[in-house]
Order: structure tokens, then sequence, then C-alpha cells
């Protein structure tokens, strides 16, 4: 006998369908050694589930102007800034760690969108991607997003907008390099989109051809931002084997 995943899930663990569905969604849910990828997948009845909490959110700095959190992987941007109360100035994806930034004043935001706009923002990350990368390389090509739903897609594209990433090798580990990644653009899934096209995708990102992993091996580890200067040092979740 069979039945959804997300069901077998609820009554393992005495939740709702729906809150069973989200865990699985959000990428925090095994089985056999294996996430868990489909919520509405056939499943034997009688398989057992292993389900992950996310690490805490930690504040990193607040005063009369923002609140700059490190959101762990598995939490969305938008869950925290419910939480606080307080709206978002960037976003991060779910699986995406590191330096987020919430806005308490109505001039700062407007100061930092223009900040934005004018490539003034300096933002690095820190990710493990397939492939050995032995030098700096500076990827300069356009960016062209694709929403559908709720979700995008971007590619590289002639009719794209211009998207620039530089990545440095930090380190080797077989056939993987932990990269440096700093972004002069800020377009949706730039680092993601433009290190597939580099032919480094990054691990864990299945949509943009890396392999399977935890989580999707990308940190926000540095901002400078109108005069304030903000670094997270990468979470215990973000290695390899």
């Amino acid at each position: 006998m069979q039945e959804k995943a997300y069901k077998l899930l609820a009554m393992q663990e005495g939740i709702t369908n729906r809150a069973a569905k989200d865990l699985i969604d959000r990428g925090l849910v095994y089985s056999g050694g294996r996430k868990v990828v489909m919520a509405r997948a056939l499943m034997p009845a009688k398989t057992k589930f292993r389900v992950e909490k996310p690490l805490r959110i930690k504040t990193i700095f607040e005063d009369q102007k923002i609140l700059v959190v490190d959101k762990p992987a598995f939490v969305t941007s938008e869950e925290i800034a419910a939480k606080e109360g307080v709206p978002l100035l960037h976003r991060l994806d779910r699986e995406t760690s590191g330096l987020l930034i919430l806005v308490k004043d109505e001039a700062f935001q407007e100061k930092a969108i223009e900040a934005f706009r004018r490539h003034e923002v300096r933002k690095t990350y820190v990710a493990w991607v397939e492939g050995v990368v032995a030098e700096e390389m500076r990827i300069d090509a356009p960016l062209l997003t694709i929403r559908r739903g709720g979700s995008a897609l971007s590619k590289v594209s002639k009719k794209g907008k211009e998207a620039r990433t530089i990545i440095e090798p930090l380190e080797v580990h077989g056939k993987r390099t932990k990269l440096k990644v700093t972004i002069q653009t800020g377009r949706t899934h730039q680092i993601r989109a433009h290190l597939r096209y580099a032919g480094f995708p990054i691990i864990g990102d299945k949509k943009y051809g890396g392999r399977e992993h935890k989580r999707m091996l990308l940190h926000a580890y540095h901002i400078n931002l109108l005069g304030y200067d903000f670094t997270a040092d990468t979470p215990k979740d973000f290695w390899i084997n």
C-alpha cells in the first residue's frame, strides 16, 4: 500500500497535512538518508521519516534604522520580516543563509534602494561549487529572468539585463571548490545562474544544475551599505562530505 508523502509524514508526526507539506517543501524531511523532494510523491505506507530543524535566527545588529540578522537555511526572508514586524530591504533565497537586512526607517530605505540601483552596495558570498576553479574569474553576462506562478528562473541571454559576478577560489576539496563570490549587480538568482553558466553549479542547487545535498551551499558573508559594514561566518551546516 502506498500513500502521498505529506500524508504519511502528517500521521507520523501528528501534524496537519498542510504543516507536513510545508516541511517537505522546505527541504527538511529525509527518508532512507535521502531528502524527500516531492510532497505528493507516493511512498510505502511503512516509510519512516526524519525531520530536521532549521538553525536559529541570530540578530547581528539593530539600531533605529535597520535590523540585521543572520538567516539560516530553510527559513524564508518573508517569514523573518513577518516575525520581526519590519519590512525587508532585500531578500535571500530560502536555502541561502547569511546576512539579511530589514529596514525600520523610511528615509534610510529610500537611500538604500538608490544605493542598490547605483551599484554602490558591496555584497560578498561564499559558495561550494562543482569543479575546480583555479584562479579568479569575472563573469560578465546579461541575465533574463522568467517568472511563472510563484517561481523564477534566470538564464544568460542577450535580451537580459547586465550582470557582473567575480569569483575567487578559497579552497579546493577533491573536485569541488569553495569560492568567494562578489556581485556588482543584484539580479534575481544572479550567482546561481552565473555559476551554472560558467560550469561550476552550486552544490545542492538542483534548479541550476548542482548535485543533491542537504542544502544549497550559498552563504551571504559580507555586506557594506551606506557606512554600515557586516560579516556573518558560515554556519555549521555549510559543509561537504
